[in-house]
């Protein structure tokens, strides 16, 4: 049986999402070992109005998080413009004079700048660069030395723990948060429906394309033309994105691509533990500060305990928290957990 001291040094890292400074200091507070966050604008995927930090936000987000013994990453995981890459180097420049403890970065070319003038800096690779395998993460760390790779959340328990074994690559797998019905970075609905890439402007439904339309008893949400969803007048409307719209397929209307619901590994995170993950990832810097605190503490607990020599187990408190959170009020294993294989 193994001693706690050696079960200790397997604990994963806690990584926790930061779309404000305020969310910042709750994640540290509630014992986040890093956070992440953005820069405004389109260099990340959270692109969204009042989200993201201005330099003077991220340098006391910084000390703050140093200050407490965390780390902070900077999300640099758009694709930069064809056209125009610069201010995808420039952020890269930024991030580094900020302070920043690694970068997060899914485009090539703004892995080789980051590689070829912060020879030192680590770069974790973004979930959405598409990493599905071991031998592409190879090729990653080969070229750009990244160090950790964050995996798409189509794979099962078994490829992860596959994809460990062959890597020296530390691996980070997201634990909680809201689902994607794609491989992270291959996504082409929001294109089709708006006219811009979420893998260049940073978010799945662009606020510009997004149309709340009254009828006489339902309120119809759109982006740009194509119909979302409709609702009753008093019913909660969700933020329209097309893999979660409700449609008619076959005279029945339902998701017809995902259903509303919240991945939650919980029960697993003693597998994910021994299988080597290196780092869980709480999803959600467009949340509020207040999800970000409650979830990091049900996280911060779990893997105290699953790290610990006392029998682990879900705490239903831990669940009850976890549900007022997630989207539909509903939690899934997603990929993670196939019975059919």
């Amino acid at each position: 049986m193994e001693s706690p001291i050696s079960m200790t040094k397997r604990q994963p890292e806690l990584v926790c999402p930061a779309g404000s400074l305020r969310a910042l200091e709750m994640a540290v507070d509630a014992g986040a070992d890093a956070v992440y966050l953005g820069l405004r604008g389109a260099t990340n995927a959270r692109n969204f109005a009042g989200l993201n930090f201005d330099d003077a936000q991220i340098r006391a987000g910084v000390a703050y998080a140093h200050r407490h013994g965390a780390q902070v990453l900077m999300a640099l995981n758009t694709f930069a413009a064809g056209q125009d890459p610069e201010p995808w180097f420039r952020a890269v420049d930024r991030a580094v004079e900020l302070g920043a403890d690694a970068l997060i970065v899914a485009d090539v070319a703004v892995l080789a700048h980051a590689r070829r003038h912060h020879p030192d800096m680590r770069l974790h690779l973004s979930v959405q660069a598409s990493a599905t395998s071991y031998a592409a993460i190879e090729f990653y760390r080969e070229h750009y030395a990244i160090q950790r790779a964050v995996l798409p959340r189509v794979l099962t328990l078994s490829q992860v723990a596959h994809v460990i074994r062959h890597t020296s690559v530390d691996i980070e797998v997201f634990g909680f948060g809201s689902l994607c019905v794609m491989v992270e970075g291959r996504c082409a609905l929001s294109s089709y429906a708006t006219g811009q890439s979420p893998n260049n402007a940073g978010v799945c439904s662009p606020p510009s394309a997004v149309r709340w339309v009254d009828r006489r008893d339902t309120v119809e949400a759109r982006l740009s033309d194509v119909l979302i969803d409709r609702y009753a007048p008093d019913e909660p409307r969700a933020y329209p994105t097309l893999c979660k719209g409700r449609f008619d397929v076959g005279g029945v209307r339902d998701y017809a691509l995902e259903e509303p619901t919240s991945l939650n590994t919980l029960e697993l995170l003693p597998q994910l533990i021994d299988a080597g993950v290196k780092a869980i990832k709480i999803e959600g810097r467009q949340r509020s500060p207040s999800y970000v605190a409650e979830v990091t503490r049900v996280w911060r607990a779990a893997i105290d305990l699953a790290v610990s020599p006392h029998r682990y187990a879900v705490l239903p408190a831990w669940s009850a928290q976890l549900a007022r959170w997630a989207e539909g009020q509903q939690h899934t294993l997603g990929a993670y957990d196939r019975p059919w294989r």
